[in-house]
């Protein structure tokens, strides 16, 4: 069986701290790398955007920006974003949490989803979303391979939505002709189909798609022709999920049906709005043993240990037995000056290591303070915007109730009047011989129209006062987002230096442990043969065997020489794997348990 090619990347430091284990999946933005930090032991994520994306000197800043202001969302549905650069060599990297599940694309491959379960995770999408729209922020790229579905806590299908806004990286109008339409053509709403910027609504549609998805195992529209799918995406009705589907219940349909409209005024009118439709449409479900049948495995185990090098501690006993082994080989003492500078050089290196891994304790212990800080705050600003929200979005709706009612009563005051006008011609052809009945008749009209009138006031008046109690919402939360803006500004500071502080002393760590396993070599190449040292460095040679020695610079984007030879591991095996073609026409393939696609 022909072996993968071994990514080239695997096994570097990117950015001082984190070293690259292995390669989960790759897509349009770039490639995802299953990441561990090389001294503080953090499992992440780690995303290199595409070179091409790299060299437009702009995109450094949006992307930054981009990502925090995803990251202020702070949902338990999204993503977290842990960090965001540029390494030495102008690799633009994203670092998120390592997530173990399957994306739901996985999952409607296997068919229609039970509806309890369809309906749970589209509430939990939905939450994340209502949250995110409050704080201003678009996905513009919702789809099933953006959704894991992970268990956490015991809860299986806790959603997890990625990429969170970064889709728009790719339609930067300076890396594309104008007029260009970007993204996902099966989940695109008509206006983006049309070329527009995505909305709050447009996300709402994708919504509508992946319902559509999970309730029926199929897509609304599907075609091999890009141009055809847009069309379908602008103009043609989706089919009804019950035709595909006969058990889907009639309040289901309806709320897909509602998020795929066409115009986006008669879609929901926000995620509040959705939410409160699907809970109510939740407890009138039977209960469901959906759990069970669905077959779900059970929780992942965490990652795989890290084949490290040896710790600071190691680093002493290491220093020990070679200064045994030299003992050994030269009991009177004369040595040669070059095993004398190694063993001295051992023991400096392992006192300023240890001296180093203190430091980056104390560091990392501020670090994950400003993070707990500011994940508080976020979260607590985030739960005042969102009762904010919920707020306004239902003084809209009952202003645009008031409203409709107006209509009604508008069309019952144009039906009087005509009526009247039909009698008062009568009137007049009658002349002197119309009855006294029909100025009665006329006279009730008017009174009936100016009562309509009165009435027609009131509910406008009412509309008014909603619409100004949903400004003053809209002005409050403006309030809060900005000073969440602002508070995450300067958190974000003070994070940023925190993580350089510990980052210079991560480059410092990794160079005491080039320097450490030169040595080492060193003194095995001259005490390796001698037979009185034997037993003392073939233990010692089976430890530094077990770990990884010599590990590139920061930066370097290159493995280190002399370091021990890894089997191929391009694409792990674990995990499921998804293939297919992305928006721009490029082939990809995913990993099921990826913490998310590129």
């Amino acid at each position: 069986m022909k072996q993968a090619r071994r990514d080239p990347l695997l096994d570097t430091v990117i950015a001082g701290r984190y070293r690259l284990e292995a390669r989960l999946g790759e897509g349009g933005m770039g490639v995802v790398y299953r990441a561990r930090h090389v001294l503080i032991d953090r499992v992440v994520a780690l995303k290199l955007i595409r070179p091409d994306l790299r060299k437009e000197t702009h995109l450094r800043a949006w992307m930054v920006r981009e990502a925090r202001a995803a990251n202020r969302v702070d949902h338990a549905h999204i993503v977290d974003i842990h960090d965001v650069g540029e390494t030495e060599d102008n690799e633009l990297y994203l670092v998120m949490e390592y997530l173990v599940g399957t994306p739901l694309s996985g999952e409607v491959a296997k068919g229609p989803l039970p509806i309890a379960r369809a309906v749970d995770i589209l509430e939990q999408m939905t939450a994340a979303l209502a949250r995110a729209h409050d704080l201003g922020v678009i996905h513009r790229d919702l789809k099933a391979d953006n959704v894991m579905l992970c268990n956490r806590g015991g809860r299986k299908d806790f959603v997890k939505i990625l990429d969170f806004g970064l889709a728009a990286l790719t339609r930067d109008p300076r890396l594309a002709p104008k007029g260009a339409v970007f993204g996902t053509p099966e989940y695109m709403s008509p206006e983006q189909a049309r070329g527009d910027d995505a909305t709050a609504a447009s996300d709402l549609y994708a919504l509508g798609v992946l319902l559509y998805e999970m309730l029926t195992g199929r897509l609304p529209f599907r075609s091999s022709d890009r141009e055809e799918l847009l069309e379908m995406q602008r103009t043609k009705p989706a089919p009804r999920p019950s035709d595909r589907r006969k058990d889907v219940p009639p309040e289901a349909e309806e709320i897909c049906l509602q998020l795929l409209e066409k115009d986006p005024a008669k879609r929901f009118r926000d995620g509040h709005h959705l939410l409160e439709v699907l809970k109510a449409f939740q407890r009138s479900l039977p209960s469901t043993t959906w759990e069970v049948k669905s077959g779900e495995a059970a929780e992942a185990p965490p990652p795989p240990p890290p084949a490290r090098s040896p710790g600071v501690v190691e680093w002493s006993t290491r220093a020990a037995t070679f200064a045994r082994a030299a003992s050994r080989a030269y009991p009177n003492g004369d040595a040669p000056e070059v095993i004398l500078r190694a063993t001295d050089s051992m023991w400096q290196l392992a006192a300023k290591a240890s001296h180093l891994e203190g430091e980056i304790a104390t560091h990392t212990k501020r670090l994950d303070e400003i993070e707990r800080r500011g994940r508080g705050m976020r979260a607590e600003i985030g739960r005042k915007v969102e009762d904010l929200a919920k707020e306004k979005s239902r003084a809209k709706r009952e202003a645009a109730a008031e409203r409709e009612r107006g209509e009604v009563l508008a069309r019952m005051r144009d039906d009087a009047a005509k009526q009247s006008a039909l009698t008062e011609e009568r009137i007049r052809q009658a002349g002197a011989t119309a009855s006294p009945t029909m100025y009665q008749a006329v006279g009730a009209a008017r009174a009936r129209m100016q009562t309509l009138a009165q009435i027609e006031r009131d509910y406008e008046q009412r509309a008014r006062e909603r619409d100004q109690y949903a400004a003053t919402m809209r002005g409050r939360m403006e309030e809060l987002r900005g000073q969440l803006k602002r508070y995450s500004e300067a958190l974000e500071s003070e994070l940023q230096a925190s993580r350089d502080r510990i980052a210079a002393r991560c480059r410092k760590a990794l160079r005491y442990e080039r320097e450490f396993s030169e040595v080492s070599l060193t003194l095995l190449g001259h005490l390796g043969k001698r037979p009185e040292c034997r037993d003392l460095l073939r233990e010692l040679q089976s430890s530094m065997d077990g770990g990884r020695e010599t590990p590139p610079a920061a930066g370097e984007g290159s493995p280190a020489s002399g370091s021990a030879p890894a089997a191929p591991d391009a694409t792990p095996d674990a995990g499921e794997r998804t293939r297919g073609v992305d928006a721009a026409g490029r082939d990809y393939t995913r990993r099921g348990d990826a913490a998310a696609f590129a």
